[in-house]
């Protein structure tokens, strides 16, 4: 799937929530972004799943302009479904994206010898007819 995306300002940061399960403990915050849908605003609740994603979010204060990355997943529950907009980063709005730097090449290749010359009719052995297989 490809990257999901979209830039806005935060307008609710909603309160952090922790717990613990048998896989040990979690914790998420939940906030509200505001984007331009057309020539309308619109809103939408992302969710901060993990320590290290609530830690990203805490560096942000409502009214920042941001771009988040998401994935979106649904979940089924007594016969309804659940839509979950899971963040996976979140950085400042307009920041432009670095891109990995060229690969280049610090020496010189080293020196390839000459190929051998194709075969050539005169290069194959003679018809030995004890050596033919039936198949």
């Amino acid at each position: 799937m490809a990257a999901l995306e979209i830039e806005g300002k935060i307008q609710q940061k909603l309160a952090k929530q922790s717990g613990q399960t048998s896989r040990g403990t979690w914790s998420k915050q939940d906030f509200v972004l505001e984007y331009q849908d057309g020539s309308f605003p619109a809103t939408v609740c992302f969710t901060s799943f993990g320590d290290d994603k609530v830690a990203e979010l805490d560096k942000y204060q409502v009214g920042d302009a941001v771009k988040v990355s998401f994935n979106l997943r649904a979940r089924e529950y007594n016969g309804r479904w659940y839509n979950d907009i899971r963040v996976w980063r979140i950085t400042p709005a307009g920041q432009a994206q670095q891109a990995p730097a060229p690969w280049t090449c610090q020496q010189a290749p080293a020196a390839v010898p000459p190929a051998a010359p194709a075969p050539t009719f005169a290069d194959m052995p003679a018809d030995d007819d004890s050596q033919d297989l039936p198949f």
